[in-house]
């Protein structure tokens, strides 16, 4: 037994004397022979230069919702229950400008959940079904004069309801005119408007 005893602290300070200390916090790291990736950021987008005879704020026009969405043949009918306020269409607003195209841009706005949509121009398919996904898509018009109205119609609301989408609309200079959200139903309409002068 003393054998055993007297072995087993031998084997215990040989094993300490072979540990690594610190001295005195003198510790330095070995350098890797590899260089490490450093992460690239993008450069800052820079605004483009505003025409100072274009108002600096886009000029909204005044349309009354209910006026927009009476034609029942091409708007669904709202039907919210109590609880529920995503079954109706969606005015996004009516805004002026000078610009002879506009880029329209979306993405879904909350979880990537397989929300599609299908896009018109002044009533006409100009996308006829598109899956939302976390990264912009879009589209360029040519505007007419006087209106020009984009709805954005919901084909499903993806695995979490409603279908919900970020978007953002852009004159010809790359100036934003609109940037906000939709939450709508299935068959529901989010729509925007824009008067060209």
């Amino acid at each position: 037994m003393k054998k055993i005893l007297f072995l087993i602290i031998t084997i215990g300070l040989s094993l300490r004397g072979f540990a690594q200390e610190e001295i005195k916090g003198k510790y330095q790291p070995v350098q890797s022979k590899t260089p490490e990736s450093k992460e690239v950021i993008p450069p800052k987008e820079t605004p483009p230069a505003t025409d100072p005879a274009l108002p600096k704020d886009p000029i909204v026009l005044k349309i009354n919702p209910d006026e927009l969405f009476k034609n029942n043949t091409f708007y669904k009918r709202e039907a919210n229950v109590e609880g529920i306020f995503y079954r109706r269409n969606e005015y996004l607003g009516a805004f002026v400008t000078h610009s002879n195209t506009s880029t329209v841009r979306y993405r879904d706005a909350a979880y990537v959940d397989g929300d599609k949509i299908r896009v018109w121009l002044n009533e006409k398919v100009i996308e006829p079904e598109v899956s939302l996904v976390g990264e912009f898509k879009g589209f360029k018009i040519n505007l007419e004069k006087g209106m020009n109205k984009i709805d954005f119609e919901a084909l499903n609301e993806g695995s979490a309801s409603p279908n919900t989408a970020e978007f953002q609309v852009f004159d010809d200079t790359g100036k934003v005119i609109e940037a906000s959200q939709w939450n709508v139903g299935t068959g529901y309409k989010a729509t925007i408007i824009l008067y060209k002068e």
